[in-house]
């Protein structure tokens, strides 16, 4: 298996390894399926999903990407990610999701923590004003997090995303650089 090298950040029990734009499309032309599983972490059977990805683009004139794909420290398996998914360049607000891959690592705080460290980025490294959230009102861990980290509910979208075939409304939440504090966190 061939070596890709890729940026990384840490959090106090995490490694946090950026995928940006233009290096992550040239990843996935280049990377066999094993590599994909290895450095990405996805499912085997959402492999080549992703690599269409490379057609498309992750940038525009005034949009980009940056993913973190959370690796647990002990063991090198990446567990989930977190990153901004819409990164609107010329307006330095970008929109924020996460996941986790697996039930063991659920309600052990890794979003809090990993979210932490991730908007503390894009404040302070990638000059962001604004985070967005789009969360799904039946999700009350995504709610509680959202809150915990100091974002403000500024309404409801109806309608707004499909989950699964469904159509589903998304609270918004938004979190400015001026409101940020990384103590929050730790203060909940």
């Amino acid at each position: 298996m061939r070596e890709f090298i890729f940026d990384s950040v840490d959090t106090t029990r995490f490694k946090l390894r950026i995928l940006e734009a233009e290096p992550y499309q040239e990843f996935l032309k280049l990377a066999t399926d094993e590599e994909m599983l290895y450095y990405i972490g996805i499912p085997s059977e959402e492999v080549a999903e992703e690599k269409t990805k490379k057609l498309y683009g992750f940038r525009t004139y005034n949009k980009s990407y940056l993913m973190f794909l959370i690796m647990d420290t002990t063991s090198d398996k990446v567990i989930g990610h977190c990153g901004f998914h819409t990164w609107y360049l010329e307006h330095n607000r970008a929109e924020i999701g996460y996941a986790l891959y697996s039930e063991e690592w659920k309600e052990k705080g890794v979003m809090s923590e990993v979210l932490n460290t991730v908007l503390d980025y894009g404040f302070n490294t990638m000059g962001l004003t604004r985070v967005e959230a789009f969360v799904s009102p039946d999700n009350i861990a995504s709610l509680k997090t959202a809150e915990k980290l100091g974002f403000v509910k500024e309404g409801q979208l109806r309608g707004h995303y499909v989950n699964n075939g469904m159509v589903e409304d998304s609270v918004v939440f938004g979190l400015l650089a001026s409101e940020f504090n990384p103590e929050n966190v730790l203060d909940k």
